[in-house]
């Protein structure tokens, strides 16, 4: 608990903190983060912390089996009614449609 007045005492030196900060920006991966956490005998869970703290730390994004970015279904009805031309408050309960429908319906419609 911090109380004002008192300062909160860090496991980190001023010099490792700024070695993880430098290592991390130079390669920002889970690899990294792993061999930082070796190298200086701290779990991983310490060294995100501390690159969070520092506001460095970015989060790897989820990528679908083919590495791609996840398109949601909502996000699938919205482009489907862009081509369409049509409200998308007009297509209300498509993404309750399987998101393979919703995908073949998209190509469909793009050509």
């Amino acid at each position: 608990m911090n109380i004002v007045g008192i300062t909160r005492m860090s496991n980190y030196s001023e010099v490792e903190t700024q070695e993880l900060i430098a290592q991390y920006i130079d390669a920002p991966s889970r690899a990294t983060v792993e061999a930082m956490a070796k190298q200086h005998n701290r779990s991983l869970k310490s060294i995100i912390g501390k690159l969070s703290r520092e506001g460095v730390y970015q989060r790897e994004s989820y990528k679908t089996k083919t590495g791609e970015k996840p398109t949601t279904k909502i996000e699938l009805v919205h482009q489907i009614a862009d081509h369409l031309a049509v409200d998308v408050e007009e297509l209300f309960g498509l993404d309750k449609a399987p998101k393979q429908a919703l995908i073949y319906l998209k190509s469909i419609i793009t050509k």
